[in-house]
C-alpha cells in the first residue's frame, strides 16, 4: 500500500474517531444534558475556540506546509520547528492570560468559561502542524484512539443529570489538554532542541498573520453560528445545531482527512516537480465528491427515521437541519481540494483568504437576517450559502490555471446519482420494520440505487472514472 494511501487511511481513522465517538455519547447526551446543556457547553466552547485561534493563528497550515519543505533536512526541520513554536508559546501564555481575565470579570457563566480554560491551554502545546508536515500519521491516530476511549468511558460512567454539565466540560476541555500532552515524549526523542534566535522567530509573525485572517474567517462561519445562536436566540436552539453537527461531522471527517495528508505530499511534489500534479489533483476531486455525496445524500435520505431514534423525543427539527446543512458538504469537499491542493502550497494565501472572507461575510449576513425569527434553521441557511460562495469563488480562481471545468463535469455524475439516490429514500416508506431496520434496509437500497445511477449518468456523460483514477 502507497504511503498516501497509508497516510489517508490513519487520517480518515483520526477523523472518524473524533465523529464516531460523539455518534456514540450523542443519544446518551440528548437524554442527560438535554438540549440546554449541551448547547450551554457548545455555546462556552465557541467562545473559548476564539482564543484558542488567537494562539494557533495559522499554524495548522503554515506549519505542515514549513515542516513539509524541509522534512528530509533534519538541521532545519528542527530549526524551523524551534522557531514556530516558539512563537506558538509565547501567545499562548498572553492569550491564556486574557482569558483567565475574561472568564473571572466578563463571563457569565463564569464557572464553565474557567473549567474550559483547560481547552485553552491545550492550544499551547498543540504541535499536530508538525506530525502533518512529516506525514506521521499514525503515531497521532493512536494517541487520539487512546484519550477518546478514556473520554468516553468517563462520560457514561459519570454524566448522569443535566446538573453533571460542568463534569462534562471538565472531561472535554481535561481531554483536549491530556491529548496534546501526549504528543511530546515522542517529539523530544526526534527533535533535538535548538534555541532559536528572535530573527528565526519573527520570520514565521508575517505569514501566520495572512494565513490567521483565513482562521479568522472560516470561524465566523464555523463557531460564531453558535454564539449568536446563543446570543439572538436560546440555548436549546443552540442544542438542536450542536446536535446536527455532529453528524454533519461524518462527511466532512473523510473531506478533511484527504486535504490534510495531500498538503504535506503536494507542497513536496511542487518543491522538486510537477510530474504527476494535474493527475492527483483530479483523481482528489473526483473521490471527494464521491465520498461527500455518498454520504451526505445517503443520510438525508434516511433522516426521517434516523433523527428520533438517535436523539430522542423533542429534535425533530434536526431533520430539517440536515436537508440544509449537508448539501454544503458538496461545495466543502471541492473547495478543500483546490485549497489544499492548489491554493496552500502555490502559496496563494492572498486569494484563500478573499475567498474565507467572502464566505464570513455571507455567512454574517444571513445569520443577523435570519436568526432571531428562524433560529437554528437560519444558521443552517447561512452556513450553506456561505459554503457555496467559497467554493465558486475558489474555482472561478483557479479556472485559467488548471482544468477546472473538466473536474466540475466529471463529478456531475457523483452529484446527480446523490440527489436519486435522496430522492428514492426519503420517500420510500417501510412501516413494517422498526425504525433501525428501515435504516438498515434503506442503507442497502441506497447503494444499489446510488451505483445504477452513477453507472447510467457515468455513460450518458462519456465520464470514464476508472481511466481517471488509475491515471499516475
Amino acid at each position: 500500500m502507497s504511503s498516501i494511501k497509508k497516510n489517508y487511511l490513519y487520517n480518515v481513522s483520526f477523523n472518524l474517531l473524533n465523529i464516531c465517538i460523539p455518534l456514540i455519547t450523542t443519544p446518551y447526551l440528548t437524554r442527560t444534558l438535554g438540549a440546554n446543556g449541551m448547547g450551554v457547553y457548545s455555546y462556552s466552547f465557541s467562545v473559548a475556540h476564539f482564543f484558542v485561534i488567537f494562539i494557533l493563528l495559522g499554524l495548522n497550515n503554515y506549519g505542515c506546509r514549513e515542516i513539509a519543505k524541509c522534512k528530509d533536512d533534519c538541521k532545519k526541520k528542527e530549526k524551523t520547528f524551534w522557531s514556530i513554536y516558539s512563537m506558538q508559546l509565547f501567545l499562548g501564555i498572553v492569550i491564556n492570560g486574557i482569558y483567565f481575565v475574561y472568564g473571572c470579570f466578563i463571563s457569565e457563566d463564569k464557572i464553565t468559561t474557567l473549567i474550559l480554560s483547560g481547552y485553552t491551554l491545550s492550544a499551547c502545546f498543540d504541535i499536530n502542524w508538525f506530525f502533518f508536515g512529516t506525514e506521521n500519521f499514525k503515531y497521532t491516530t493512536i494517541r487520539n484512539l487512546v484519550i477518546k476511549v478514556i473520554k468516553t468511558a468517563a462520560i457514561f460512567m459519570f454524566i448522569k443529570s443535566p446538573d453533571d454539565v460542568y463534569l462534562y466540560c471538565i472531561i472535554m476541555s481535561g481531554g483536549l489538554l491530556i491529548n496534546n500532552l501526549i504528543l511530546w515524549p515522542h517529539v523530544l526523542r526526534t527533535v533535538k532542541f535548538i534555541l532559536p534566535e528572535i530573527k528565526d522567530i519573527t520570520v514565521h509573525i508575517k505569514p501566520n498573520l495572512v494565513l490567521f485572517i483565513t482562521v479568522i474567517s472560516v470561524t465566523i462561519f464555523k463557531y460564531m453560528d453558535k454564539v449568536m445562536l446563543g446570543l439572538l436566540s436560546d440555548m436549546t436552539q443552540v442544542g438542536y445545531y450542536e446536535a446536527s453537527e455532529k453528524i454533519i461531522s461524518v462527511p466532512l471527517a473523510a473531506i478533511t482527512s484527504l486535504g490534510t495528508v495531500m498538503l504535506p505530499r503536494v507542497t513536496n511534489m511542487l518543491a522538486h516537480n510537477n510530474e504527476g500534479y494535474m493527475e492527483t489533483l483530479h483523481k482528489s476531486v473526483i473521490f471527494a465528491i464521491f465520498l461527500s455525496s455518498v454520504i451526505s445524500f445517503g443520510i438525508m435520505g434516511i433522516s426521517r427515521e434516523f433523527v428520533p431514534l438517535f436523539y430522542g423525543e423533542g429534535y425533530e427539527i434536526c431533520k430539517y437541519l440536515y436537508l440544509i446543512l449537508l448539501p454544503s458538504c458538496i461545495f466543502l469537499a471541492f473547495a478543500n481540494v483546490i485549497r489544499t491542493q492548489y491554493l496552500l502550497p502555490k502559496q496563494m494565501d492572498k486569494e484563500y483568504i478573499i475567498s474565507a472572507i467572502l464566505g464570513a461575510i455571507v455567512n454574517l449576513l444571513i445569520n443577523c437576517i435570519l436568526v432571531s425569527r428562524f433560529g437554528a434553521i437560519g444558521v443552517a441557511i447561512g452556513t450553506l450559502a456561505a459554503e457555496g460562495v467559497v467554493c465558486i469563488y475558489q474555482s472561478s480562481v483557479v479556472a485559467k490555471k488548471i482544468y477546472i471545468g473538466s473536474f466540475i463535469y466529471n463529478s456531475i455524475p457523483l452529484i446527480l446519482s446523490g440527489i436519486v439516490m435522496f430522492v428514492c429514500l426519503y420517500n420510500i416508506t417501510l412501516s413494517d420494520f422498526s425504525a433501525l431496520g428501515s435504516i438498515f434496509i434503506k442503507i442497502a437500497i441506497g447503494a444499489i440505487i446510488y451505483f445504477l445511477s452513477l453507472f447510467i449518468f457515468a455513460l450518458a456523460f462519456r465520464v470514464d472514472y476508472k481511466k481517471i483514477l488509475m491515471q499516475k
